[in-house]
């Protein structure tokens, strides 16, 4: 009777685990406050957990992908992170922030929230610095919408030490790659294989792909298509890109030199969205509603999470 017992009770817990494993996740994060206005989004790769910033303050929220509200994980306003942009989790835990017109980069330690290391660009004109990605090699790359030019953080300069300087790594002048009026350089992304970037020109709906090796710039034909994108995501050759109001689905060729759109698709929940990432098989989406600053938006903000195209 104790043996059949003890099954019993092994064959509920077993049931348990199983219902709760597959218990819907959330179709929405909340993030808490009045005037969010979110932009950048990060997860943390073999967690629960992603990361959102406010472009109103820089706070930054944390979210579980479990959980339908996001805390506040650092407050805005400290260590001179009054927004927040672009950001992505590297290997070893660490939160990067693009921070805007600011100038600078922060470097976080999500175990602890404390403040790695700080960069700055230094430079005294018009700059965005907009968003951000994690090569193979662990160097990161920071567009900047404003100037013509791609910054770069060595990988073994995240670390704890001294304010750091950015340093341009590309200028884009005598490339393809000519910088307009308004919002230039956005979305930025690498290949697996650590050879390439691709970077969205938001103001001309192009895409450019960047030999990392050689520093070679060319755009990508798309085949007279206009993908205005904002954030991006790299899924083998496939490329999502934020062109709002839709979510456009690329197919790019092995060296990712050209590409075909092969899909356009949005969602009911969307709000003037921004950035994308992929965590356990959904698309996480940041609803920015930046066509409603200056009015009133509609609250609260939140993460759309939706099938990926």
């Amino acid at each position: 009777m104790k043996t059949l017992s003890c099954l019993i009770v092994a064959l509920a817990a077993g049931l348990l685990a199983a219902v709760g494993a597959s218990a819907p996740k959330p179709s929405s994060y909340v993030l808490p406050g009045a005037a969010v206005f979110p932009e950048g989004i990060a997860y943390q790769k073999g967690t629960d957990r992603f990361y959102v910033g406010s472009t109103t303050d820089g706070t930054i929220f944390r979210g579980d992908l479990n959980s339908s509200t996001t805390t506040v994980f650092l407050p805005g306003g400290t260590d001179g992170r009054t927004t927040a942009i672009g950001m992505k989790v590297d290997r070893r835990g660490r939160l990067i922030v693009a921070g805007g017109g600011t100038g600078l980069v922060f470097v976080y330690d999500t175990a602890s929230g404390t403040l790695v290391r700080r960069f700055t660009s230094g430079f005294a004109g018009a700059q965005f610095l907009n968003d951000l990605v994690i090569g193979k090699n662990g160097d990161v790359y920071v567009t900047d919408s404003l100037r013509p030019v791609l910054y770069r953080i060595p990988a073994e300069a995240i670390r704890s030490g001294p304010q750091g300087t950015l340093e341009p790594w590309l200028s884009f002048a005598g490339t393809p790659l000519v910088y307009q009026a308004g919002f230039n350089l956005n979305g930025i992304v690498a290949s697996p294989n650590g050879k390439y970037l691709v970077v969205a020109q938001s103001n001309t709906g192009k895409l450019y792909r960047i030999e990392i090796a050689t520093k070679q710039v060319v755009e990508i034909d798309l085949g007279g298509e206009s993908v205005a994108a904002d954030g991006l995501w790299l899924r083998g050759r496939t490329l999502y890109a934020v062109a709002r109001p839709d979510i456009a689905k690329l197919r790019l060729s092995g060296d990712l030199s050209s590409g075909e759109v092969v899909s356009r698709s949005t969602h009911p929940s969307l709000a003037f969205p921004t950035t994308i990432a992929i965590a356990r098989g959904r698309m996480l989406v940041v609803n920015s509603q930046f066509d409603k600053r200056g009015g009133m938006p509609v609250l609260p903000f939140t993460v759309s999470s939706i099938k990926v195209p």
